[in-house]
């Protein structure tokens, strides 16, 4: 009977063991990517949002922003 288990290593030691173990064949090691799960919402989310500007432009916009505050 085939199992999957999802571990998080915290220790080399642990890794070092479970690779001890694949070696003698009692089990096989997959190593996924897996990717922040922060950075894909924030970059779905945010993508396309703002327009790149000339650094004057954006300089301008802060000016004025600034002198409606006064």
């Amino acid at each position: 009977m085939l199992q999957t288990v999802t571990i998080d290593i915290i220790n080399d030691k642990a890794l070092n063991l479970l690779m001890d173990l694949e070696r003698l064949q009692l089990i096989r090691l997959r190593r996924d990517v897996i990717e922040p799960i922060a950075t894909k919402s924030t970059k779905r989310n945010y993508k396309g949002a703002m327009t790149k500007q000339p650094l004057h432009e954006i300089d301008n916009q802060l000016n004025e922003l600034r002198s409606e505050w006064e």
